[in-house]
């Protein structure tokens, strides 16, 4: 009998694959242990990392709001994207060899059409295609319902992506794709519901047809609701499997979970997985919560893992947080789960330390980061031009009212604890300032309209007025210091001055607003004229 320790000590040792390299702390020890307990590895600006250095990892091997994982294997090379939501533009590609360490190499979507979400990435017959649901904008007036799926394609990862071409697929999300035995295209869609598609992948043939009904945990198991969703498909031998999700992917600690089901045909029938669910959060006290919506993937040395996105505890404002983990197969040919709660480091999929991915969240603002370090939040077509990035400063035409409808800048962190700061300059009439911001109904920060200094708290303006100097320029700053906000000013960048009131932020999260998102840093402009912003600076800490 294959046990999840016996696999991962084959994994470790090297008999599932190249043997791994000892770790130093640990290598005196006999048996060698499978997993180590070390912190989190950190990059330059203090911010960890999953790639320990030491052919370990830990993760989340994405910090931060990197939800709905979808990855595709081609050849030696990972690519892999998330959900996006409203940021514009959206959906990042990123690159790996090693399953850890993941590097961007830019958006795939320039054109917003509303928030886009659970998207999967498939290649065919040499060509690129992402299948994605988008959840309509409010001036998104001629289309159909309140989502459509469209398709995207390329003929490299890197693009250029073509313009989204609508599938006409109204009211269902969570596309999967799959070629059958038969070598026809198909979608599998939230419900579990199916349609054929056309060789070129670029329309439908035939209706939308119930696919699978899912497998249903007992009644007593306390989940946000059943909500079967997240198809993901692959063929391994001569099964087809369907992985899925249940349970919902907020609320409670114990709601989301990944199950399975197999069949010799893509188009069924599917029969389910002995062992569902494969993936479950049995208790508030593991390490990650609602874990679910899991990809499967063939690592570089044979091993097989999923990707899939959890709540990390006590920490549901930093959004949901890609993880991996390893897996085994049984000798009926179902897989098994490795990794347990995932608390622990575990053995790098390639045996060794990887390059590290990422990129720097401070900015110089000498040139554009737009898909990358920044995005657009609840754009409108035509954003982009509001922005203007050069000699070391940002330009911000001013829109809207305040924080919650002028589209502000936000970029995604994964840390317990930071640092951010910026110095804002405001024209006549303008207001700006540095935010944390989850959404357009949850946010807080501080502003300047050089008269005045106003207060951001629970989405809206603050009955408290701080005696903020009366000036155009002033340079802010915010700390998070695990979920306690504390908020700074200076005239010179040097003397600070603490703001007179303290945050505690864990409540700023989905089952708060029920939105999915994160509590990130935001630079917003609003009212008329411009807003300048210049040495942003991000410091993660210790």
């Amino acid at each position: 009998m294959v046990t999840r320790r016996s696999a991962l000590e084959s994994l470790a040792t090297g008999a599932m694959g190249a043997a791994l390299p000892a770790v130093p702390a640990l290598a005196a020890q006999k048996p060698r242990p499978v997993i180590q307990a070390t912190g989190h590895a950190t990059g330059p600006e203090g911010e960890r990392r999953a790639d320990l250095g030491n052919g370990w990892y830990r993760n989340p091997i994405m910090p931060g709001d990197y939800p709905d994982p979808s990855i595709l294997k081609d050849g030696d090379d990972y690519y892999m994207t998330h959900s996006s939501f409203e940021a514009a533009p959206g959906l990042i590609i990123w690159h790996s060899r090693d399953l850890v360490n993941w590097r961007p190499i830019g958006p795939a979507l320039e054109k917003p059409l509303g928030t886009v979400f659970a998207v999967d990435i498939a290649k065919h017959n040499g060509r690129y295609y992402i299948y994605i649901p988008f959840m309509h904008a409010p001036w998104a007036k001629d289309l159909h319902s309140f989502a459509n799926i469209y398709v995207i394609h390329a003929d490299s990862m890197a693009g250029p992506w073509s313009d989204p071409v609508d599938l006409k697929i109204y009211g269902l999300i969570d596309p999967g794709h799959v070629v059958g035995e038969d070598g026809k295209r198909y979608l599998y869609l939230s419900g579990v519901n199916r349609v054929a598609l056309a060789d070129d992948g670029l329309s439908t043939i035939g209706p939308v047809e119930p696919a699978y009904d899912g497998w249903h945990y007992p009644d007593e198991w306390i989940t946000e609701g059943y909500s079967l969703e997240g198809p993901k498909l692959f063929r391994r031998g001569e099964w087809f499997y369907l992985v899925s999700a249940v349970g919902g992917t907020s609320g409670p600690a114990t709601s989301h979970m990944v199950i399975i089901a197999r069949s010799k045909s893509a188009k069924g029938p599917w029969v389910n997985c002995p062992h569902n669910p494969i993936v479950r959060t049995h208790s508030d006290k593991e390490a990650w919560w609602s874990r679910g919506h899991a990809t499967m993937v063939e690592g570089p040395k044979g091993t097989w893992y999923m990707v899939y996105h959890g709540y990390e505890k006590d920490y549901r404002s930093l959004g949901r947080q890609t993880l991996l983990e390893p897996m085994t197969w049984d000798a009926d040919g179902w897989p098994r789960a490795l990794g347990g709660d995932l608390s622990l480091a575990m053995p790098m999929p390639t045996g060794k330390a990887g390059t590290p991915g990422g990129f720097t969240r401070s900015d110089d603002f000498t040139r554009p980061a737009f898909g990358t370090r920044w995005s657009f939040y609840g754009a409108a077509p035509g954003e982009l031009a509001r922005a203007k990035v050069g000699g070391g400063v940002l330009t911000l035409e001013a829109k809207g009212t305040g924080p919650a409808d002028c589209s502000p800048l936000t970029q995604t962190v994964g840390d317990h604890a930071y640092e951010i700061s910026v110095s804002v300059d405001v024209d006549a009439g303008a207001q700006g300032g540095l935010l944390l911001f989850y959404d357009d109904r949850l946010f807080l920060g501080m502003g300047i309209d050089g008269q005045k200094m106003i207060t951001w708290r629970g989405g809206r303006s603050s009955f408290w007025q701080e005696p903020a100097p009366k000036v155009g320029k002033l340079h802010l700053k915010i700390v998070n210091d695990r979920q306690i906000v504390t908020f700074y000013y200076s005239l010179d960048g040097r003397t600070w001055t603490r703001h007179g009131i303290r945050s505690e932020v864990s409540g700023y999260q989905a089952n708060t607003v029920d939105d999915l998102s994160s509590l990130r840093p935001a630079l917003y402009a609003s009212g008329k004229g411009t807003v300048r912003f210049m040495d942003y600076r991000f410091r993660a800490q210790p």
